[in-house]
Parts: C-alpha cells; sequence; structure tokens
C-alpha cells in the first residue's frame, strides 16, 4: 500500500499542478489532448519500442504481450506480462497503468500477479534532424495482488538513455529493485538492459537485447549471482489502422548467457495499438 500511496501523491502532484489545473478548469486540457501528445512526440526520436527493454521515449499507446516459459512439466504462460495502458498526461511525462498479468502454469490453477505502475519523466530529447537522443528517468513500482504476486510492494528508480544514428539505434535502462519488505531473501537487484535495433524496409526492426540482472545482496541463493540473456527478436510497425490508431507486433526470445538463471528460452509475442 506504500506504493499505491506514492502513486496517488505523483498523479495528484501532475493533475494538479497550476498549468494542469489552469487548462483544465478552461476546458481545453482534454479538448488539447492529442495536439501536445503530437509535439511531445515530433521532439523526440522514432525508434520503435524494444520487446524487453522500457523505451526511454514517451509513448501513447496499448500494449500486451503474451509470454512462454519452458518448465519441465510444460509452458507457464503470462498474459499481459504486465503491460497496460500508456498515456502522456504532460509535455515531459507518461504514466503506464499496467495491468496485473494472470499466469496459466503448467500445472496447478492460474492467477493473477502483481499489479504494475510506471512513471516516466524525460529529461532530454532530439530527434532524428538534430541530434537523435533521449535521456529519461524512470519512478516504478509494483502492487501486490493476486494468486502469483510477489509478497511485497516494490519501488524502482531508473534512468533511460537511447542514441541513434540513421537507421540504427539502441536503448538502455539501469534500475534498482526496491521491495518493500522481504529484502534479506530477495535482496534488492539491479537490472541494465539494453537492446540494438536497425530498421530496415521502413517497417520491420530487427534487434538483439541484452538483459543483465544483479543481485548485489539477498539470500544465500542469489547473493552475488548474475543473469545474462541474449534476446534477439523482431518488431513490425507502425502500421497504419484508421484515424489515429495504428498498430505494432513482435516477437523475441530470452536465451540465457550465463551458468545461473531462473529461466531460460522464454518466448514473447507483444502487440501494441499506438494513438
Amino acid at each position: 500500500m506504500k506504493v499505491f500511496a506514492v502513486y496517488e501523491l505523483i498523479l495528484a502532484l501532475l493533475v494538479g499542478s497550476p498549468a494542469a489545473a489552469q487548462t483544465s478548469d478552461s476546458g481545453s486540457y482534454f479538448a488539447n489532448w492529442f495536439h501536445r501528445v503530437d509535439k511531445t512526440q515530433a521532439e523526440q526520436p522514432h525508434w520503435i519500442t524494444p520487446l524487453f527493454t522500457t523505451t526511454p521515449r514517451l509513448e501513447e499507446e496499448f500494449r500486451s504481450d503474451i509470454t512462454w516459459t519452458p518448465t519441465p512439466a510444460g509452458d507457464n504462460l503470462n498474459y499481459g506480462s504486465g503491460k497496460g495502458l500508456e498515456m502522456i498526461p504532460t509535455a515531459h511525462t507518461e504514466i503506464i497503468l499496467g495491468v496485473p498479468p494472470y499466469q496459466v502454469p503448467a500445472q496447478g490453477p492460474a492467477g493473477g500477479g502483481s499489479i504494475p505502475l510506471l512513471l516516466k519523466y524525460r529529461l532530454f530529447a532530439s530527434n532524428e534532424q538534430h541530434s537523435n537522443y533521449i535521456v529519461t528517468a524512470f519512478l516504478g513500482g509494483s502492487i501486490p495482488a493476486g494468486r502469483f504476486a510477489t509478497p511485497y510492494g516494490s519501488i524502482t528508480p531508473t534512468i533511460a538513455f537511447g542514441k541513434g544514428y540513421r537507421d540504427f539505434d539502441f536503448q538502455s535502462t539501469l534500475g534498482w529493485t526496491i521491495p518493500t519488505g522481504g529484502r534479506k531473501s530477495s535482496g534488492t537487484p539491479v537490472a541494465y538492459n539494453t537492446a540494438f535495433q536497425y530498421r530496415v524496409l521502413r517497417k520491420l526492426w530487427p534487434e538483439l537485447e541484452a538483459n543483465v540482472t544483479l543481485w548485489p545482496n539477498g539470500g544465500t541463493k542469489l547473493v552475488g549471482q548474475k543473469q545474462v540473456f541474449m534476446s534477439p527478436g523482431l518488431v513490425a510497425g507502425r502500421f497504419h489502422l484508421w484515424g489515429r490508431l495504428g498498430m505494432s507486433i513482435g516477437a523475441g526470445e530470452q536465451i540465457a548467457v550465463t551458468h545461473f538463471h531462473q529461466y531460460n528460452h522464454a518466448k514473447v509475442l507483444s502487440i501494441r495499438f499506438p494513438f
């Protein structure tokens, strides 16, 4: 509940700021919503969102992923994978209201997982006509709920950045997850992700990601461990559907390259509807 209170405060500050209050009172805040979104996105690079690395770009879309994780008993399925509705309420911010993932294990009953939330604040950005880069700060969190939820909530401060050159770009995040309890067993893992992308034929974005997690502390099974995945994938889009609505679709696989890994060969199908 502490995490939920933090997000209530953040959203109150966003919506209740003097500028937002003034535009809301005049009735123009929501009327100018898409104009503000277009202006905000025009000021940043127009790369595609990677499969596993959270993009530093500000997005307005609905996203849902399906993940297959092999186990000796069969595949564990995760519908949603913690994705959800992404909105740009102000010129430099994005909020992601995650949909609780629905998990179907190979054996046993299905159930939901923790509710994810994320706030982005874009610090610096320049589009492809200029320096083609972006730097963004994140504040992520989770609320325990559902059969497969973690015992405690968490807060994850993150710095994200990216740089492009013609049809090539990389996007990176560095984050530190701080559980609200149980840190002696779970630790405070540090995650570093980088996605390398190259645009082909205007709509195809083959990529290779490095997904790294370090446990500097935690229980005896985790302390000092390092987990690294190399994750090839392909994202296609953005395709125009109707009006502002578009669609992107991608697929990839996480392949463990370290001796220690909590899973291996997890496959993902990602569908996004930008608007």
